[in-house]
């Protein structure tokens, strides 16, 4: 190959240092490391709001899917399950309000229906008052008209696990992005410079 050829390539990638890249490598990485550092605290920001929304009895649904978005968007917020026992976000308020209204609905239910058994009983037999005929009346009433109990809500339904993107589109993904250019440019330009020195003596 032509040295001279070789001698005006040398010279333009010459003014290019290797430090030059490594500098940039450098202050990428500290851009991406404070770009992920802010996504965390964004997410658990974002997390606090949905256990206060969740306590409060507040916007539980719009608390969520903010979350939801933002980790589904953003690198380094990842809420996955991985090997603990339990999801790492539990809607324990909202769980027990629904339990307790469930609960409630059904004594209610009961109630009601105690209270029917007892008109229906005292209509059949007006002249029995304790024990008779008119207690077996009234529990076999209840059993014909079906006592409830309250219904177990799942508690999987109100248990959430958000993963997170390998890259996103953010500060902290271009940043990344950049930090890899920078350090492949680098070994680049010093293995050209390199064989380009060697080849031109």
């Amino acid at each position: 190959m032509n040295k001279r050829y070789l001698h005006h390539i040398w010279t333009r990638i010459r003014p290019f240092k290797v430090w030059y890249f490594l500098v940039a490598f450098g202050v990428c990485v500290l851009i991406c490391a404070i770009a992920l550092r802010h996504n965390y605290a964004a997410m658990t920001s974002l997390r606090s709001e949905v256990y206060a929304a969740d306590e409060s009895n507040g916007d539980v649904v719009g608390a969520l899917n903010r979350l939801r978005s933002y980790v589904n968007g953003h690198m380094n917020t990842s809420l996955e399950t991985n090997s603990g026992v339990y999801p790492p976000v539990q809607l324990k308020h909202t769980y027990e309000r629904l339990q307790e209204a469930a609960q409630a609905k059904a004594n209610s239910h009961n109630t009601q229906i105690y209270t029917d058994a007892q008109h229906h009983c005292e209509q059949l037999y007006p002249g029995s008052f304790s024990g008779g005929p008119r207690v077996p009346c009234i529990e076999q009433y209840v059993k014909d008209h079906g006592g409830t109990t309250a219904a177990q809500i799942p508690d999987a339904l109100y248990k959430f696990d958000f993963a997170s993107p390998s890259w996103s589109s953010d500060l902290a993904g271009w940043s990344l992005v950049f930090a890899i250019l920078s350090l492949l440019l680098a070994i680049l330009r010093f293995t050209a410079g390199r064989i380009l020195h060697y080849l031109t003596k």
